[in-house]
């Protein structure tokens, strides 16, 4: 990851204890936690008069979100040896090595493979194999788990893997892409007889290394004991959105639940952003808000992030969130859907990144709302 430009007034602690914001310079990564609860399920259109108004004039094309209560859904951890499965993980970044970590000690046998081999190294310590190509990665596993940066990658990585693929293999893909990109990913899926699963997940760094995400899947019913060891050893829980992977069932509603969060981390950059154009202290809007309605533990936890300088290691990075906040807005364009918010956010994103913030966690969108070299 880049360094960062130096921090012109690092965050200069109160007589009372409380922090000032830093000054908008440059500044260094951590923390992201999607929505911990289930967002609302989407339901079949109603053809009802008295339709709520958010749901006229639009066709929910999918079934409705259900959590899985069967046994392919975990209930605990523990390792299930006689579930002893060869898993592929193609991608080991922030999430990819958090997930490889949690299938070794969940007793799997685990290949792993980056492109940046320096970054899959570490895993050996835990027991993972790192190979040296894709192919060598997926050469007899009973599981593929791709966590790249998006579909494009993904796709280029398993054109490199196909040689390795064996037909019947089940693919797990959690890279957050597009509708689109599933669709065109399903097609690779089918052309090499793999079972495919569209299962992004919701969640960062430490819901990732604790193996407690939530993972949103959708995949043919039949072959989801296959994959259930590998869900419950990186998430917590398994909510499934339907039988059709390529339907992309599962990133629609990931989509759903970045634009939240994408949402609620400019609104929050943007607040501390004005308190300190109009010299308003901090600490004295969270005590307006303080046990109310408006008051969220997201809003303080990345507020906090800002205020004592704690942007790094990122949970989610501003490079990252920018391009989650594209796909939304493509998402938005494709459904006939005005996305404001998730277009201005993506381009404050992208102004944070170009301003040195990239690698960065997200709440670093704040410096968006100065110039670059701020007198």
């Amino acid at each position: 990851m880049s360094p960062c430009a130096p921090l012109e007034g690092r965050p200069v602690p109160l007589p009372d204890g409380r922090a000032q914001l830093p000054t908008p310079t440059g500044l260094p990564r951590t923390q992201v936690v999607p929505a911990d609860r289930q967002p609302p399920a989407p339901a079949a259109a109603s053809r009802a008069r008295g339709a709520p108004r958010w749901r006229r004039g639009r066709t929910a094309r999918r079934g409705r979100v259900r959590q899985d209560r069967s046994p392919t859904t975990r209930t605990g951890k523990g390792n299930d040896m006689t579930d002893q499965l060869t898993v592929s993980v193609l991608g080991t970044g922030i999430m990819g090595a958090a997930m490889a970590r949690n299938l070794a000690r969940a007793g799997h046998t685990v290949r792993a493979w980056n492109r940046s081999r320096a970054k899959a190294e570490p895993l050996a310590a835990d027991g993972v194999t790192v190979a040296g190509t894709p192919a060598e990665a997926v050469t007899d596993a009973d599981v593929v788990l791709t966590m790249l940066y998006d579909g494009p990658a993904v796709l280029d990585v398993m054109r490199r893997a196909a040689p390795g693929l064996r037909e019947g293999t089940a693919w797990v893909q959690s890279t957050t892409v597009g509708v689109e990109a599933v669709e065109e990913l399903a097609g690779f899926a089918r052309e090499h007889a793999l079972v495919f699963f569209d299962a992004p997940v919701l969640g960062t760094r430490q819901p990732a290394e604790a193996g407690e995400l939530l993972v949103l899947a959708a995949g043919p019913e039949a072959g989801r004991a296959a994959v259930a060891p590998v869900l419950n050893a990186v998430g917590a829980r398994t909510v499934w959105t339907g039988e059709d992977g390529a339907g992309a069932g599962a990133t629609r509603l990931k989509l759903v639940a970045n634009s939240w969060v994408i949402a609620a981390t400019a609104a929050l950059g943007e607040v501390l952003a004005l308190a300190r154009g109009l010299g308003v202290e901090p600490q004295h809007f969270f005590d307006a808000i303080a046990g109310g309605p408006l008051d969220m533990g997201y809003l303080r936890a990345k507020s906090s992030l800002i205020l004592h300088d704690q942007l790094t290691p990122p949970q989610f990075a501003v490079d990252t969130a920018a391009k989650d906040a594209r796909l939304i807005v493509r998402a938005g364009e494709r459904s006939g859907v005005r996305l404001d918010v998730a277009e201005a956010a993506a381009r404050r994103l992208e102004r944070a990144a170009a301003q040195g913030h990239a690698d960065e966690d997200m709440a670093a969108a704040y410096f968006a709302s100065f110039p670059e070299d701020p007198a």
